[in-house]
């Protein structure tokens, strides 16, 4: 009876893993493990971010160089593990630069604070808006005058789901 060796039909056939590619065996140092897993996830993207930057005033000599690259998640994201987007519909935070359509970056583990942009859950409700506390109590402030001030009552339902940190935003 043999022992040990390759099997034929053994293993994870090809292509069916987490890439969905054949992979090998590479040796990596400890302290770069995370480094390059970050890399694979990332799928080596990243693009040029030049080292002039543009005025919103008078016009400057147009500079072609970079100075490094940059990953847009890694820039917008600083806690992947606590971090979701979630798509605006509605124009009640059209004074914050919030329009329907944009993408928002919310990231649970930063501690909402008075002003910040929330987004809330209020009787079961998605809610994004302005967070304010008043006389011990929470309102949710709208950016659009058309739309009325939410005041939370000590009945209702209410969570702050997380705090919005980015607004991507289409021109």
């Amino acid at each position: 009876m043999t022992r040990g060796g390759k099997r034929l039909g053994a293993g994870r056939p090809k292509g069916t893993g987490k890439f969905g590619e054949p992979t090998i065996p590479v040796r990596v140092p400890v302290s770069l493990v995370s480094d390059v897993a970050e890399l694979v996830e990332l799928k080596g993207r990243g693009l040029p971010l030049y080292s002039s930057m543009v005025r919103a005033g008078m016009p400057t000599m147009a500079d072609d160089h970079h100075d490094e690259r940059l990953d847009l998640h890694s820039y917008v994201v600083q806690h992947p593990a606590t971090t979701f987007f979630v798509r605006v519909q509605g124009d009640s935070m059209l004074g914050a630069g919030i329009h329907e359509g944009d993408i928002l970056v919310v990231d649970r583990s930063i501690e909402a604070r008075e002003n910040s942009i929330v987004i809330a859950v209020v009787d079961g409700d998605l809610t994004v808006k302005r967070l304010r506390r008043k006389n011990g109590g929470v309102e949710l402030v709208p950016e659009n005058e058309k739309y009325p001030v939410i005041k939370v009552g000590p009945e209702q339902e209410f969570k702050i789901w997380g705090t919005v940190t980015t607004v991507v935003h289409r021109v």
